[in-house]
């Protein structure tokens, strides 16, 4: 299965369970601004700043956590943090939205 990242016309190919923000970063794919780049938190969702919009194949993904149920509390329903997303399907992703 594969992750379509949509702004850098990239796909990768993943095994079940994929850590979302691993094979970006794995891919050379940029998830982070500039304060991101800075400040990011290393993947533990304490940071919030590997915001992605998943364009299509919410539904192969894993829950939300509580970590981005409270994070992403007034952002649109289509947001993840990388960090905190399991990929178990196709799925095409938006960086920096």
């Amino acid at each position: 299965m594969t992750i379509q990242f949509v702004k850098e016309e990239q796909e990768v190919v993943v095994a079940s369970g994929a850590n979302l923000r691993e094979k970006a970063l794995q891919n050379s794919i940029d998830l982070y601004t500039f304060k991101g780049k800075l400040m990011n938190c290393g993947g533990y969702g304490q940071c919030g700043t590997c915001i992605v919009e998943i364009v299509a194949g919410m539904e192969n993904l894993s829950p939300l956590t509580e970590v981005e149920q409270r994070k992403l509390k007034k952002k649109p329903d289509t947001y993840r943090l990388a960090c905190q997303t399991l990929v178990n399907g196709p799925v095409s992703v938006k960086t920096k939205p």
